[in-house]
């Protein structure tokens, strides 16, 4: 288990590494000149130049990939002498950190992964993430809890009826969830649960997962979460529904379940602690792929709800011209594809003994 754990540690480490790498070649080829962003009519040649030497933009660009990649490591390279982060572009702030061990004037030290700052509010990137990250997590996680109950039972629904007229309804209506985009399935939903069923469900079309009342102050408005919640999920809802209803007939057809039919035991017996435990390998591949997915592709339904979160933040982002938060976005969702497919492995052992992690 250790030995295979270190293994998986180590291959997501590489990948991560090159992701950062493309991530710093992608945007270091992109035209414009953040320090000219950054002081809009103010800018002249003077200012320029010193900003574009506190950005490390002076510098060829392997000592620019080297500085980007000590920034973001959590792991990295100190001056005592100075007591400056040694690759460090920003020079002004600094994050707490702890140091492991010295090298002659260096110091190796453990800090959190530093983003840089925003060329348009010059806040640090990780502070602008971490307030729309819960926003986004929260928004994707009951979307893919709701796909994944309402997936499974439909999907061993119909494999149970096959071809019934409850499995063919299921198989349209998968495949009409699949072949909608986000966003024409959240002009929907709002146009038929927010106006036309407004008075009935009571549901507002815009808002966020806070509000600030005057009396209470700042609350959590959960009914602001049903209408994007569910629009995010119709197509992974619709996945794991006909995967389920695939990968349940490929069980139920297998010589050890007429075996167990054969032997008198109850059907649901059969089902739910046979067949539904071995058919669940194709759906947590689906289940994880897609809340890793609906953590970066929230955009359309976070714009159009009017949720804050992280897609709403990369799209300002991109609309400005602020590649540190965008770089900073893409990153952060890397890391979360790589954590989810770590833990993806570790659940198929759990739910398979056939799945070795040795």
């Amino acid at each position: 288990m250790l030995k295979y754990l270190t293994g998986r540690i180590l291959y997501s480490l590489l990948v991560i590494l090159g992701i950062i790498t493309v991530v710093f070649l992608l945007f270091s080829v992109l035209p414009g000149d953040p320090a000219r962003m950054m002081l809009g009519q103010r800018a002249d040649k003077e200012s320029v130049e010193a900003i574009n030497k506190d950005l490390g933009r002076d510098k060829p660009m392997f000592q620019q990939y080297l500085k980007f990649l000590n920034d973001v490591s959590p792991l990295s390279f100190h001056d005592k002498k100075s007591e400056k982060h040694f690759l460090f572009l920003d020079e002004t702030k600094y994050a707490n950190y702890i140091t492991l061990f010295s090298v002659s004037s260096k110091a190796v030290v453990l800090k959190a992964p530093y983003l840089r700052r925003s060329y348009q509010s010059q806040r640090n990137v990780s502070s602008i993430l971490l307030e729309a990250l819960p926003g986004t997590t929260i928004l994707a996680m009951v979307s893919m809890l709701i796909a994944t109950v309402l997936g499974i039972f439909l999907g061993v629904y119909a494999a149970v009826n096959k071809n019934t007229y409850a499995d063919r309804i299921s198989t349209v209506l998968s495949i009409f969830g699949m072949s909608l985009p986000s966003f024409v399935a959240a002009i929907l939903v709002v146009w038929i649960f927010a106006y036309l069923l407004g008075d009935i469900t009571g549901l507002p079309v815009t808002g966020s997962l806070y509000e600030i009342d005057e009396f209470e102050g700042r609350t959590i408005a959960w009914k602001n979460l049903i209408l994007p919640a569910f629009t995010l999920g119709i197509r992974p809802l619709a996945i794991v529904m006909q995967l389920t209803r695939s990968s349940m007939l490929e069980v139920l057809s297998m010589d050890y379940i007429r075996t167990a039919r054969a032997k008198g035991l109850h059907f649901y017996n059969i089902l739910f602690k046979h067949a539904l435990v071995n058919a669940l390998n194709p759906v947590v591949t689906a289940i994880s792929g897609w809340f890793a997915s609906l953590m970066a592709g929230a955009v359309f339904v976070e714009i159009i709800f009017g949720w804050k979160g992280l897609g709403v933040v990369m799209l300002d982002a991109l609309n400005k011209y602020d590649l540190p938060v965008v770089m900073g976005s893409v990153l952060l969702v890397s890391v979360i594809f790589v954590a989810v497919s770590i833990a993806v492995d570790f659940i198929y052992a759990l739910i398979d003994p056939r799945v070795k992690v040795y």
